[in-house]
């Protein structure tokens, strides 16, 4: 007769690993198909603010390493599940419980026993090829603050772009001692005096996941940065 794992006893250590699995498994299937009107705005709300955060906070990596190209799929995760998590479990959930309790067969047969996995499937599909191909409205550029102790050294950058060039210039030019172009970890331009004025060729840009970038550097004195601009030269505006 076989010992079965009880509280007191609870068996070898591979048997609790797969009783562990085994729980937190039926776990989040209960809460993943729990569906009375609180469970679906909660778990419709968690999901939205799960993307927001994700898509923001991918935003705001690459702005500092664009060179990090995994963080794209996160990015791309977080932008899907904005609008992917809501209908979920506001539509596609209660539809596949609705379907299985009633469906006799046909098309609505088929829904309620894969609908879950097709729906599954299709986001992270969506997601792998938007992580691979990012759209524009998915990217968005942060002013960055380097904490190189310029805290009063605040201007703005703006640029625009012409004929395959970009001409950018800054707002002021206070406390700033030189500016580094840089674009794919190669320095393409530097402007040692003010007012700070440069032109660069779009074509000496580098691309990061098929977008061209460049970042600009204020440094001070000692070469210190203090502050870091990343741009998108398709966000680039026209003149």
């Amino acid at each position: 007769m076989t010992d079965q794992p009880t509280d007191d006893h609870p068996g070898t250590p591979t048997q609790w690993l797969r009783r562990t699995i085994r729980g937190m498994w039926r776990d989040a299937k209960s809460v993943y198909y729990a569906n009375t009107l609180v469970w679906r705005l909660l778990k419709s709300a968690a999901l939205f603010f799960l993307g927001l955060f994700s898509w923001i906070g991918a935003n705001l990596i690459l702005s500092y390493r664009p060179e990090w190209w995994p963080v794209y799929y996160v990015m791309a995760y977080g932008f899907v599940l904005l609008l992917w998590g809501p209908l979920t479990h506001l539509v596609m959930v209660p539809l596949v419980i609705r379907f299985r309790r009633t469906a006799s067969g046909g098309i609505r047969r088929w829904f309620a026993r894969h609908g879950t996995k097709a729906n599954l499937t299709v986001f992270f599909t969506i997601v792998l090829v938007l992580g691979t191909a990012p759209l524009g409205v998915m990217t968005f550029d942060f002013q960055l603050d380097a904490g190189g102790g310029g805290a009063d050294v605040n201007p703005v950058l703006q640029c625009t772009k012409s004929e395959g060039s970009i001409h950018c210039h800054l707002s002021n030019s206070a406390g700033i001692d030189h500016v580094i172009v840089t674009s794919g970890g190669q320095e393409i331009e530097r402007v040692a005096s003010a007012p700070f004025d440069f032109d660069i060729e779009v074509a000496e840009t580098g691309t990061v996941d098929g977008d061209r970038q460049f970042v600009v550097e204020l440094r001070d004195a000692n070469g210190d940065t203090i502050r870091r601009y990343s741009r998108r030269v398709d966000l680039v505006p026209g003149s």
